[in-house]
């Protein structure tokens, strides 16, 4: 089984290249945020934690990290106990998190088969790119904001119509990347630290290009 882990700031093609991997390898592909959208849509209106949390969340700011690993892993422990790998994209998303998190990830499938790659965006490209970024409403499949997408209204891969999240706007876009400079990047010096190479990937090149430059780091 493999694991495979995509960091990088917003808009960096995290989703899109877990899929591709995911479908290259017969993994599961978990997305953080959709983990995190679920429990709020499902979440009880009085629980205090869960609006404190909710707010944080359509701030642009990054959850409590102690609930985000919590949720992050019962999720992959279910997953691991199906005998299947997984491609996690936007986790971990701070030093709290890979700290818990990581040590579990290579007790369940071994140091030599976890992946990490690092897609790299500058702040402006990724104001550009999630300021008309669309996702599909059935299964939040990204729909990137270039121009061969630009005529698209149903997500090509569920046939769902096409949508705009509230969080994909200018103001909050810079708060998130902020927040990944400061609280997600250090995870890097984390994850040298325990002997990862951590494969960096230019994120600015056309989609396919980014998936050419990860595939071709596997012999299969």
């Amino acid at each position: 089984m493999r694991l495979i882990i995509f960091i990088g700031p917003i808009g960096s093609g995290k989703g899109t290249q877990a899929e591709v991997v995911a479908k290259k390898f017969g993994l599961i592909h978990i997305e953080t945020s959709k983990l995190l959208e679920k429990k709020f849509k499902t979440a009880d209106p009085s629980d205090k934690k869960m609006v404190e949390q909710k707010a944080l969340w359509h701030a642009g700011i990054l959850n409590d990290p102690s609930w985000v690993t919590e949720v992050l892993l019962d999720e992959a422990k279910k997953i691991a106990g199906e005998g299947k790998g997984m491609a996690l994209s936007a986790s971990p998303r701070t030093l709290f998190e890979a700290e818990k998190e990581i040590p579990v990830f290579e007790e369940t499938y071994g140091r030599d088969n976890i992946f990490v790659f690092n897609i790299a965006l500058s702040e402006a490209e990724s104001i550009k790119r999630n300021s008309g970024r669309r996702i599909c409403e059935k299964n939040r499949h990204p729909i990137p904001n270039f121009p061969e997408f630009k005529d698209l209204k149903i997500c090509p891969e569920d046939g769902s119509k096409l949508i705009t999240r509230a969080l994909d706007n200018p103001e909050t876009i810079k708060i998130r990347y902020q927040e990944y400079l400061n609280r997600t990047e250090p995870i890097l010096n984390y994850l040298n630290g325990r002997g990862y190479n951590i494969l960096k990937i230019n994120g600015e090149q056309p989609i396919e290009k980014v998936s050419e430059d990860i595939l071709k780091n596997f012999n299969d």
